[in-house]
């Protein structure tokens, strides 16, 4: 046996010398293996042995730990106090009050839809954020649709389309519609009204979002590659297999501020009335500002805006996209709050907000900045057993959560998840009720910036009311806007157009 061993060793030896593809091992044939070894194995040894408790990458341990407490009903307290840097700048808490109230979580709820809604939405203030079937296995979709309906929360498809995890248990679903129509399309990748409704008027379908922009990769099309493309995504998608999958990075449908107005009467009127909006992670200002102008020009708003932080995103994208694109959820929540309030159109649209939203305290505080409601897309990864392994992109999920591989899906049992996606959902809401009680709150909507407090740059405790803009209702309606217009409106809202996405040509000058 010792020969076999040595006789390998040898061979591997040899090899490694002649290879031409690793200096290391022509250099250190045999032991160079190590080095590699080790470097696969980096990753989990840093988040098991060497990352501290409260090191955000992009989750902490112990915001890891909350989710899975509270997903299994387990004790999620914590003694000993707080290992919170207190002092240091950005640290945030919540004013409590001396009279403080009892909240029913039950009672978490805000209806969805404008005036020209004829079937508004009840939705919970927390719900699972856009995640496509292909992205997540089958089983993982399953058991997130099961934990919405036991929960009575909504369920955001994504972009991959409706599939039959979806239906499987009747829960609340969100349409999400992005770049490719996939589910509503033509063999040419155009919309296809008739596909719309034949899958919009399902009961089960609440609200139809545009994803004009995402947090992980905003302004980035997708391509799925033919090899990855099962019948099963064939089918859900309406594309054929054996070809690439590709989302374009722009929408087909329309190309102006103008035009994406007239695409949500459209699609309001093919869905009979139920609740349509935009999701976008906020990018150039003046784009944002043109879709405004859009809106008061042609007198069409939407019945609710999602506001994708690029913190947030499931979704695999380049580093540079992940790193560096994209407006973060605290700007671009309060630019998009702000400009509405601006046009004293803010109590018509409902606005939603995504990106590193797990706990109470996370909702509090996107409420504090301006949303009526939040999305978590990793929280309830979390809630399904994921391990922050970051192998999403891979199809080597270790924990069945996002890969096809059908052995490895396995592992995620569907009932046994979707009640602890319930829970996740049911206790945050409880440790929400009992922090604007605290407040002397009694429901959600009464949160204002101006129950946080917040260390500025110098570490001085602050209000986080007087460390934000905020516009006047009605406010960006003057036609003599003063030179104190707060940026960035100061510098771009004269200078957007309803008919571009683009500056015009006077305004260049």
């Amino acid at each position: 046996m010792g020969a076999l061993v040595f006789l390998v060793l040898f061979l591997v030896g040899v090899k490694d010398i002649f290879q031409k593809h690793h200096a290391i091992l022509r250099n250190y044939p045999l032991i160079g293996h190590i080095r590699y070894l080790l470097e696969y194995v980096r990753p989990e040894i840093r988040q098991y042995f060497i990352e501290s408790d409260e090191e955000k990458l992009p989750f902490s341990r112990n915001q890891r730990a909350m989710v899975y407490a509270r997903s299994k009903l387990q004790n999620d307290k914590r003694g000993f106090g707080t290992i919170v840097a207190l002092y240091e700048p950005g640290s945030q808490w919540l004013c409590h009050s001396n009279l403080p109230q009892h909240p029913q979580p039950e009672s978490f709820r805000i209806f969805i839809g404008g005036p020209e809604c004829t079937q508004p939405y009840s939705s919970s203030i927390f719900n699972i954020s856009a995640m496509s079937f292909g992205a997540l296995s089958p089983n993982a979709i399953r058991a997130l649709n099961r934990g919405a309906s036991l929960g009575r929360f909504a369920h955001d498809t994504g972009e991959g389309s409706i599939s039959a995890y979806h239906r499987e248990f009747g829960g609340d679903i969100i349409w999400e519609l992005g770049s490719g129509y996939f589910g509503s399309r033509t063999p040419e990748g155009r919309f296809s009204d008739d596909k719309f409704v034949q899958q919009v008027r399902d009961p089960q379908i609440k609200m139809v979002e545009i994803k004009l922009s995402q947090g992980s990769k905003p302004g980035h099309g997708g391509v799925l590659p033919a090899a990855k493309v099962s019948a099963e995504i064939a089918l859900t998608r309406g594309i054929p297999m054996g070809q690439d999958c590709v989302s374009p990075a722009s929408h087909p449908e329309f190309s102006t501020p103008r035009e994406l107005m007239a695409f949500i009467v459209r699609l309001r009127h093919l869905s009979q009335g139920k609740p349509v909006g935009f999701k976008l992670c906020v990018g150039q200002p003046w784009e944002w500002f043109a879709i405004v102008k859009a809106m008061l020009d042609t007198g069409v708003y939407p019945d609710f805006i999602v506001v994708d932080g690029k913190e947030g995103g499931t979704g695999a994208a380049p580093v540079e996209f992940t790193d560096y694109v994209g407006m973060p959820l605290q700007e671009g929540l309060r630019l998009v709050h702000n400009t509405l309030v601006g046009i004293g159109q803010r109590d018509r649209i409902r606005i939603g907000a995504s990106g590193k939203i797990i706990s109470a305290f996370d909702i509090v505080k996107t409420l504090a900045l301006g949303a009526d409601w939040c999305n978590s897309a990793r929280g309830f990864m979390f809630a399904l057993g994921c391990i922050q392994s970051r192998a999403c992109h891979t199809d080597f999920c270790p924990t069945g959560v996002a890969t096809q591989d059908l052995q490895r899906q396995k592992a995620l049992v569907v009932p046994d998840k979707a009640q602890r996606v319930k829970n996740f959902h049911e206790q945050t809401l409880v440790c929400l009720g009992e922090l604007i009680g605290a407040a002397g709150l009694v429901h959600p909507q009464e949160v204002t910036a101006d129950y946080l407090m917040v260390r500025d740059n110098q570490g001085k405790a602050v209000s986080l009311t007087s460390t934000l803009v905020s516009l006047k209702k009605g406010e960006l309606l003057s036609k003599n806007l003063g030179s104190s217009l707060a940026e960035p409106f100061q510098s771009y809202w004269h200078r957007s157009s309803p008919d571009s996405f683009r500056l015009t040509e006077e305004s260049l000058g």
